[in-house]
């Protein structure tokens, strides 16, 4: 896709400027998200049976609609399969995506085009907003290393016909346009066409062609799974004998999905690829549901794509009323699904930065006890 320069800017602002706008009035934000989205449940005779209609305010829709997680979902993904979309999605499914499994089972999904559409607008916010915020267009005129897991692996039935479906990551990559003249290297049907293994082997095989194909290009950046990038870092350096800083002038890291970036990542990140800016992005197959604002080593919520709550200690809250220090569960409702248990545990830094800081398993919420005690004492 390549625009004129003035086109080209529009677009760009056109990405961004929601997201800036939501971040100045989070509450208005959230609550026209709100009133667009039941508007979509009512679609749905999920929404019907919790009557989606009635919804004013955040207040309704607490009342109305129960939490979920994936595996109650998972009875309305089979009568998706059957056929019946309108079961539980307010648009029938483009396409069925699986998740990587990192903290368990592999979890399999149907997506539709207004969520892939989300996918692309919030996935593009961490690069164009590090663009305009550094004045460094070349980050938006080169190639981007794809490091993506593949897009076809595996075969199911549904709606009568046999459907292929493979990571979300590699879908996403395949589906989505890139900005201007940026574009993936190597092409996700490239990696796709190497298997669709994710053992040391079938990884190396990835690294290899995603080495030979960008060794004599301009590549500028990085954009994928924070270990998977790390890898393919060790993976140069110990078959080439260089390091990708040596191959490539990198503008930017952009990492998501593992908790620590920052510090536990980046240092190590920095010795295979130079002094180079890491972008933070919270994103899940689910959804890109943040990404790093400036300087500072957190998140900043999509207010105007997402409707965030938390679980805390003193009870349910919206996201953006959480105080700094206070942390809990978080739930989601997107286009797909309302009041979903994502799993994730997140912190309020203050004035709408954030931080995920792991699972909600038992021993992460004691650690983080464990860690808020310390803080204060320090204090």
């Amino acid at each position: 896709m390549h625009l004129s320069a003035k086109t080209g800017a529009d677009f760009l602002q056109q990405i961004v400027n929601p997201w800036y706008e939501a971040l100045q009035n989070p509450a208005e934000a959230q609550q026209q998200v709100l009133k667009n989205l039941v508007k979509g449940y009512a679609k749905t005779l999920y929404g019907k049976k919790h009557d989606a209609l009635d919804v004013k305010g955040a207040a309704d829709f607490r009342a109305n609609f129960p939490k979920v997680n994936y595996k109650e979902l998972c009875p309305y993904f089979e009568e998706v399969k059957r056929g019946n979309h309108t079961i539980i999605l307010s648009e029938p499914p483009l396409c069925w995506v699986m998740t990587r499994g990192s903290t368990g089972p592999a979890k399999v999904f149907p997506v539709t085009k207004t969520h892939i559409e989300q996918i692309f607008i919030c996935g593009a916010r961490a690069l164009v907003n590090h663009a305009l915020r550094k004045d460094d267009f070349e980050l938006l005129t080169g190639k981007i290393l794809n490091l993506n897991f593949p897009s076809t692996v595996t075969t199911m039935d549904a709606s009568g016909q046999k459907i292929t479906y493979g990571y979300s990551s590699g879908t996403y990559a395949k589906l989505n346009p890139m900005l201007n003249q940026v574009s993936l290297l190597p092409r996700q049907e490239e990696i796709d066409a190497l298997g669709p293994g994710i053992a040391k082997p079938d990884w190396e095989r990835r690294f290899e062609l995603a080495y030979e194909r960008a060794l004599n290009e301009r590549v500028v950046a990085a954009m994928g799974v924070t270990p998977v990038i790390l890898s393919f870092g060790r993976y140069v350096n110990r078959r080439h004998g260089r390091k990708p800083k040596d191959l490539w002038n990198l503008r930017a890291l952009v990492c998501t999905s593992v908790r620590k970036i920052q510090f536990k990542y980046g240092p190590v990140l920095r010795k295979y690829f130079g002094e180079v800016p890491i972008v933070e992005m919270y994103s899940a197959t689910e959804g890109v549901f943040a990404q790093q604002l400036d300087d500072l080593p957190y998140v900043t919520p999509n207010y105007d794509k997402y409707y965030f709550e938390v679980e805390t200690g003193k009870g349910l809250k919206m996201l953006h009323e959480l105080k700094r220090g206070e942390w809990g569960r978080l739930i989601i409702s997107s286009c797909l699904f309302p009041r979903y248990d994502i799993g994730d545990m997140i912190e309020a830094m203050g004035k709408n930065y954030f931080r995920v800081f792991g699972r909600a398993k038992i021993l992460t919420i004691l650690e983080h006890r464990l860690y808020r005690l310390l803080f204060r004492w320090f204090l």
